[in-house]
């Protein structure tokens, strides 16, 4: 307990943009987010007044942290498991706990894990030999998609792969290499889905609305909130299926459920698990401005075990487009802030402090209207103002 505000300390494992939007979250709460940062350039370490710096793979760093908080919380999943568990054993409390997280950490324990709870996912398999990979493509049809069950994201490890001499040679490098495969079909996709919801110990939750993800090369480009034409029912089916697995993976804090949409064989659309993660997440940032409660708040009044907040939409229509890093050179950063400001005064701006390197995510802007071609347009052309320098 904080002494000087008489609140609990939240602590965050990582010093990124998660980090660093959750601390100005806590800051309405009365609280000055703690921080676990690799460095002192680290996005959140930039703003945050308590910092600690340490490597989130060393035991020491994770529990001379954890002494100073009430609750711990992470801004990435890349934290060994095993350390999690040994820091509850000591008696920290930390959110989401180590036996919900493994399945945001591991893609085969998440695929087997939802397979047994009969959630829609797509056909998948682990693979050990090359051979597997190949008898699998012959069996479900080729492309499929080869995925390292660790560590991936914006697009890393996950490989397209279109025949079965391309499955063997990939699968024996992969494997030699020593990274632990598994293979999903490619399904039949019509758009990328994501919703959030939030738990909190007590078992309460809330879900927000369902949005569409654009995405450009594994990287999410754009955020569409609501996703448009989306049927009602197939809108509250994602709801509620993030819903119970919140509750069936004993999830504390936020839960992201990436999702494709697919279309049966008579043309109706459904949903397919992709991906999980367990804490604010990409897909989410849109609720800063776009919805009642940011979902950097609500995942902070879910580990504290405070009632949840409103998670309806601020306007009819909200877009959010991220701003990746373009090539080096053009005009400042704060002459393209001058810019975007004097074209599309209504975009609200969010920059992580990073440095920029093309690809790479620097921030993201945020458009609210009525209209949806209308506040997509605006967004894009806010984010490319960023990006280039240019309308």
């Amino acid at each position: 307990m904080d002494s000087r505000t008489g609140l609990p300390v939240v602590g965050m494992v990582g010093g990124g943009q998660l980090a660093r939007m959750t601390h100005q979250a806590a800051i309405a709460l009365g609280q000055s987010l703690h921080v676990l940062a690799l460095a002192p350039d680290d996005g959140a370490a930039l703003v945050a007044a308590d910092v600690q710096y340490g490597d989130h793979t060393d035991l020491a760093a994770l529990r001379t942290f954890a002494k100073g908080c009430d609750v711990v919380t992470f801004d990435h999943e890349h934290v060994p498991n095993e350390h999690i568990r040994t820091l509850a054993a000591e008696g920290a409390t930390l959110y989401p706990p180590a036996d919900a997280l493994r399945y945001a950490q591991d893609k085969r324990a998440m695929r087997e894990r939802l397979t047994e709870l009969g959630a829609p996912v797509p056909a998948w398999r682990p693979i050990g030999e090359p051979d597997e990979l190949v008898s699998f493509g012959a069996e479900t049809g080729w492309p499929v998609v080869l995925k390292a069950a660790r560590g991936g994201y914006d697009g890393r490890g996950v490989w397209m792969v279109t025949d079965a001499a391309q499955a063997a040679e990939l699968a024996a490098t992969l494997l030699a290499g020593g990274t632990e495969l598994i293979v999903e079909e490619r399904v039949p996709l019509r758009r990328e889905l994501a919703v959030q919801v939030a738990r909190s110990p007590f078992g309460q939750v809330a879900a927000y609305p369902v949005v569409e993800t654009v995405q450009v090369d594994g990287i999410c480009v754009e955020v569409l909130a609501p996703a448009p034409d989306l049927p009602e029912d197939v809108a509250l089916a994602a709801q509620q299926l993030a819903i119970d697995l919140a509750t069936s993976l004993g999830v504390v804090g936020l839960l992201a459920v990436e999702l494709f949409e697919v279309t049966d064989a008579s043309g109706r659309p459904g949903i397919v698990v992709n991906e999980l993660a367990m804490r604010p997440h990409n897909s989410g940032h849109w609720t800063i401005e776009g919805s009642r409660t940011s979902q950097f708040e609500q995942h902070l009044r879910a580990v504290l075990d405070y009632p949840m907040g409103d998670t309806s939409l601020a306007a009819p229509v909200v877009v959010m487009a991220n701003v990746l890093g373009g090539e080096p050179g053009g005009i400042s950063i704060d002459e393209r802030l001058h810019h975007l400001f004097a074209a599309e005064p209504g975009a609200k701006v969010h920059l992580y402090g990073k440095q920029v390197r093309p690809g790479r995510k620097i921030g993201h802007v945020t458009v609210l209207g009525d209209d949806l071609d209308d506040v997509r347009a605006r967004a894009v052309r806010a984010a490319r103002w960023l990006r280039e320098g240019r309308e």
